[in-house]
């Protein structure tokens, strides 16, 4: 009894040991003899106590990093219409991402037409996200590192090993702690609706090397319940019921919103956000949104998807697609600037931008 007693005091002990070993930092990450040179990897733009263990642990749920596309016609045996995906385009690649995949992954790191881009979504934010995978000058790719921030994926470059929040839009932990990602336009809408627009594009299949069962939600109700959250909130804002998605446009540490039911069955907005012109397209399934610049800030935009490519047009007869680009009329080839935005359940926004604005 007596050894059994001395061994848990020494397991004590060595927990104690620990515990103060790894706090033994200040508020600026500098440990006390440690000359004074700020420790990165122990500091986090949030406070510690709010980032969330969400259990599987780092890569145990795993990115994505050599997808396999099949076609449309092959897709649609397993794809309907209604299924969100997220779509990219770079030059004349086009590819689809569908999120009843990615709900299991989270990260696809993919090279589209000589971009390296990881397209990353939280199912728990409803948040669908490209980023270049240049980080800091250096080709790299992105994993799940496991934790949580308001119940968004924390994402981590396997460069310099930095975690990165997702609706954040910043590297919060490590090297590069503070630096925002280069974002990489991306399309999040519904099969259908992209099939459509580019029925040549290239479609990620289960074919992930990974067993998992891809025809079931992982998270049961959780799309479609307001009530029904993994972890707290550093924010509630009930301004608008929790999982409603919004266009959510970001300007560092503000953002405004743009609700889906503002578009109707398709219409166009104009807004100033940030002392900038902004243009918004939208209807019940899509809305994209740009900086209008001195050329573009006086033309007159209008709604005109009709089942191809063309999501919406000027006054001049200039055809634009959902990534601002001219591809058919008098402004053939110019490119409007896309907004940093991306589509979100209310609560995630409300959560990290505390004064987020609605338009009304």
């Amino acid at each position: 009894m007596k050894k059994k007693i001395s061994t848990l005091l020494l397991g004590a002990l060595l927990v104690i040991s620990c515990s103060s070993s790894d706090t033994s930092v200040d508020q600026n990450g500098v440990q006390p003899n440690g000359g004074g040179e700020p420790n990165t990897s122990n500091v986090w733009l949030y406070p510690i106590s709010e980032i969330r263990d969400g259990g599987p642990g780092k890569d145990g749920i795993p990115s994505i990093d050599a997808p396999n596309f099949s076609s449309v016609e092959n897709a649609s045996s397993t794809l309907t219409d209604d299924l969100l995906v997220i779509g990219i385009k770079v030059g004349d690649e086009v590819r689809a991402y569908p999120h009843f995949i990615l709900d299991w992954h989270e990260i696809v790191n993919d090279d589209v037409n000589g971009v390296a881009v990881a397209a990353s979504l939280c199912p728990l934010t409803g948040t669908s996200i490209g980023w270049s995978r240049i980080v800091d000058g250096n080709l790299t790719t992105f994993g799940v590192s496991g934790k949580l921030y308001n119940n968004n994926l924390i994402l981590y470059d396997r460069a310099t090993n930095s975690n990165w929040s997702q609706v954040g839009l910043q590297c919060i932990n490590g090297s590069l702690i503070g630096q925002r990602p280069d974002l990489v336009t991306v399309l999040e809408t519904t099969w259908g609706v992209w099939k459509t627009m580019y029925p040549q594009t290239k479609v990620m299949t289960s074919n992930t090397g990974f067993a998992r069962n891809y025809g079931l939600y992982p998270y049961g109700d959780y799309r479609t319940n307001n009530s029904y959250l993994i972890f707290p909130l550093t924010n509630n804002d009930n301004r608008i019921p929790a999982k409603e998605r919004v266009h959510s446009i970001i300007n560092g540490d503000k953002a405004k919103v743009y609700k889906f039911n503002a578009f109707g069955n398709g219409s166009t907005l104009r807004d100033i956000y940030n002392g900038n012109d902004i243009l918004l397209v939208g209807d019940n399934t899509t809305i994209v949104s740009f900086e209008l610049d001195a050329a573009s800030g006086p033309l007159e935009f209008t709604y005109d998807y009709n089942g191809s490519e063309g999501f919406f047009k000027d006054n001049e007869g200039t055809i634009w697609n959902v990534f601002g680009e001219a591809i058919s009329g008098p402004r053939l080839g110019n490119q409007l600037k896309a907004t940093p935005s991306f589509i979100a359940y209310w609560f995630s926004i409300g959560a990290f931008y505390s004064n987020a604005v609605i338009y009304e």
